[in-house]
């Protein structure tokens, strides 16, 4: 979203390009789950589920806690997030747009009867004020994902879409 986030690489960028994937990294941010708790939050069979997680280990979005022993004293390994997803930029591409999109679909699906504020605006912008918009949303969203994930409270998202609308030319 901002200007000082880095391209993703190609494989970043491709990992990006799953909504799997990236709600596995959302489950992860504040507390490290095994590949058995990721695959019974996703309803997915566990191998699947080691497919994405992996993915996620190589390129750098997840990463291996201390193995702990499971219910059986099987030996478990938690994964937790990074944060690296919030230091990227994955340009134009539109592999990880449509992920983020059926991601935040399918998060909303999980809602029940709680509740989400929707908000739709259209505008009319110099290139100036274009600008000057994207940069206070990032600098407005920069400083929520500065004070960290730890600490007391419930957990909520965010998902923002600016684009230009064709469909008003």
């Amino acid at each position: 979203m901002g200007t000082d986030r880095r391209p993703a690489t190609e494989a970043e960028a491709k990992a990006l390009a799953s909504s799997t994937r990236i709600r596995i990294i959302r489950m992860c941010l504040d507390r490290a789950l095994t590949n058995k708790e990721i695959a019974e939050r996703l309803d997915l069979n566990p191998a699947t589920t080691l497919h994405h997680v992996r993915t996620l280990v190589s390129t750098g979005f997840l990463v291996p806690q201390d193995a702990r022993r499971g219910p059986r004293g099987s030996r478990e390994v938690p994964y937790l997030s990074t944060g690296k997803s919030w230091e990227l930029s994955v340009g134009e591409a539109k592999e990880p747009s449509q992920a983020i999109l059926q991601a935040f679909q399918e998060e909303l699906a999980l809602l029940g009867d709680r509740s989400a504020n929707f908000a739709r605006l259209g505008l009319r912008l110099s290139e100036e004020e274009w600008q000057e918009l994207r940069d206070r949303f990032t600098e407005l969203m920069d400083e929520y994902a500065a004070r960290g994930r730890g600490g007391p409270g419930r957990p909520y998202s965010i998902f923002l879409a600016l684009y230009e609308d064709p469909s008003r030319d």
